[in-house]
């Protein structure tokens, strides 16, 4: 199977992310069961350009069927198996410029060519329209009604006061990753302080053993998934946020020469607008409008 560059990234963030968190490690058993004879080392490459490496060895080969066969089988989603079936919809959009389908049966998982890209639209009553979310106006948002911990919630304070320097000093890529890195570590913060409920939600992610992962294995993905399922945020803001965590991939520069991303004004106050309103939310639950 030959696919497209922007399918195999997006194949790389299932299989390092996504579905769940692999370590080094762990990227290397993945791959050594596809032919490889890897180690694992001090010197190991960033676990993007790993993976994004040997993603590109396989693409075109018999050996890409066997690494997707191998991301999705459901005996590795026991009890989450509605879980599988999104990251399956999720990659089959990306798919579909291939002219291919993932199709699970039950425990097995097929392949179907298509004689043309077939794209399934997105229902406009689901439709988040960004223009309308830019305009919502947060001019209250108090880091104290989140209930972060003390030291976090100073740390966050100082870092929207430097983001918005940056935004004045038109510097956008710094913008977006500092709003990226606030974001995660607040939600990591909310999900310690909240623990009991974070766990017991049906997106918590779970390891190999049917287990809650611990909380420092929880990707910026899941973070943002169980706070919507729990009601902290909403669902514009949990669009967005992905959004968000998209952009701040490309903090590594390879990634952002690869994918030709030049970030403007625009799209840090874009970033600038998620972070603001995943923190009125978490702390009023509701718009100021």
């Amino acid at each position: 199977m030959q696919l497209k560059p922007k399918t195999l990234e997006k194949l790389r963030l299932l299989i390092n992310e996504e579905t769940e968190y692999r370590s080094g490690p762990k990227l290397v058993s993945f791959f050594n069961g596809l032919g490889f004879n890897d180690s694992y080392s001090q010197v190991f490459p960033p676990r993007w350009l790993y993976t994004d490496e040997k993603l590109t060895k396989i693409n075109g080969t018999a050996d890409m069927d066997k690494c997707i066969r191998k991301l999705f089988s459901p005996i590795c989603y026991l009890d989450r198996i509605d879980e599988l079936d999104s990251f399956i919809d999720e990659f089959n959009k990306y798919l579909a410029f291939d002219k291919w389908q993932v199709i699970r049966n039950n425990d097995e998982i097929n392949f179907s060519k298509k004689n043309k890209v077939e794209i399934k639209p997105t229902p406009k009553t689901e439709e988040i329209n960004e223009a309308e979310f830019m305009r919502y106006e947060f001019n209250d948002i108090d880091i104290d009604k989140i209930g972060l911990s003390s030291g976090i919630s100073n740390i966050i304070k100082l870092r929207l006061d430097e983001i918005e320097k940056c935004i004045r000093c038109d510097s956008p890529l710094a913008v977006i990753f500092l709003c990226g890195s606030t974001l995660e570590g607040m939600l990591l913060d909310l999900t310690t302080n909240n623990i009991f409920e974070f766990n017991k939600a049906r997106g918590a992610p779970i390891d190999k053993d049917g287990k809650v992962k611990k909380i420092h294995k929880w990707t910026l993905n899941n973070l943002i998934d169980v706070a919507y399922e729990l009601g902290f945020i909403k669902e514009d803001a949990k669009k967005f946020s992905h959004n968000l965590r998209d952009f701040r991939n490309y903090i590594h520069p390879y990634q952002q020469l690869r994918s030709d991303f030049n970030p403007d004004q625009h799209t840090a106050k874009i970033s600038w607008q998620v972070l603001k309103a995943v923190i009125y939310q978490i702390g009023n639950n509701k718009y100021e409008q």
